[in-house]
């Protein structure tokens, strides 16, 4: 065979595999169930509770609700002690699982050593380090932040800082007992540069990269550290956006993010945020970055938060 016969013949080969992983991919994402298949045990096995972040509404009480549901007592935390009590409740009754609630503010410093405390002597199995704040409901650039200092330092404080204080605080016990889970909520926006969104899409950068590094350095000892980068999710985050197919209900969105946990060190959660993941990553960076792009960001964006399709 002459050389250039044989490079094409190569080529042809490289091609066809790069084909076949690409399709066992997709195949992964559309039936988890089948490629992760997870024990109906797995859950309860990690450890007798859980602990979510933020866990008064949104994901994080979708997440406690639906690890209760699986046979976890809960611990949820949050700054709000009404909507946590409320909370515990609902989770309490419709369960018969144990919930404990921790009042804490994650913009604040001088919070840990009392999550500590309460945490001391229980079994946690898993943690969702959910907690996060968004500059804006409407994206903005970063001088047309309202309150910027002040905003700089709450988002550091809760999106960065309060995830890596709380894997200090339940990590040890995890290496102790070898085994335990940890979900870091991340971002779609992290995924790529995103003008408008840039100090929260940088604290979500760090919430990916830290989450990754995480499971790098933990999974020999039987730990898994997971980064969820959902896209559309209707919270007050988010101004209760109608669901959608890119759009979930929280409660949607963490039924099929579960199914992921091992996935891998990072999921968008579920098949259709991964397409949207695909297809934002094949953009040029110069046409997402451009004016007329920023523009039509904020007139979406807008149209959607005004718009009365918007959950009450």
């Amino acid at each position: 065979m002459e050389s250039g016969e044989l490079f094409l013949t190569s080529l042809g080969a490289a091609v066809l595999l790069f084909g076949v992983w690409k399709l066992l991919a997709v195949l992964r994402l559309l039936f988890p169930k089948t490629w992760y298949p997870l024990p109906k045990s797995y859950f309860s096995s990690l450890g007798e509770w859980a602990v979510i972040t933020g866990g008064s509404e949104g994901i994080g009480r979708a997440y406690a609700f639906e690890l209760a549901k699986q046979g976890l007592n809960i611990v949820i935390i949050s700054r709000s002690l009404p909507k946590l009590k409320l909370a515990a409740k609902e989770i309490g009754d419709t369960t018969g699982r144990e919930v404990k609630v921790i009042v804490a503010d994650f913009t604040k410093d001088d919070i840990y050593e009392h999550i500590e405390g309460n945490l001391t002597g229980l079994n946690v199995g898993i943690l969702v380090n959910n907690v996060g704040i968004l500059p804006g409901l409407i994206p903005c650039r970063l001088l047309d932040t309202e309150g910027l200092e002040q905003t700089i330092t709450n988002l550091i404080n809760c999106n960065i800082k309060g995830l890596m204080k709380m894997c200090r605080i339940v990590l040890p016990g995890m290496e102790k007992r070898g085994k335990g889970l940890i979900l870091n909520m991340s971002s779609g926006v992290a995924c790529i540069p995103c003008p408008l969104y840039t100090i929260y899409g940088a604290s979500k950068i760090c919430v990916d990269r830290f989450s990754r590094c995480l499971q790098a350095e933990y999974k020999s000892k039987g730990i898994i550290s997971q980064s969820v980068t959902p896209f559309g999710v209707s919270t007050a985050m988010t101004g209760f956006q109608k669901p959608d197919m890119v759009t979930f209900t929280t409660e949607e969105f963490v039924r099929t993010s579960l199914d992921y946990v091992l996935a891998g060190d990072h999921t968008h959660g579920s098949i259709s945020h991964q397409i949207l993941g695909w297809i934002l990553q094949a953009i040029p960076v110069r046409i997402l970055h451009s004016e007329v792009m920023q523009e039509k960001v904020l007139e979406y964006v807008n149209k959607r938060v005004n718009s009365k399709d918007l959950i009450k």
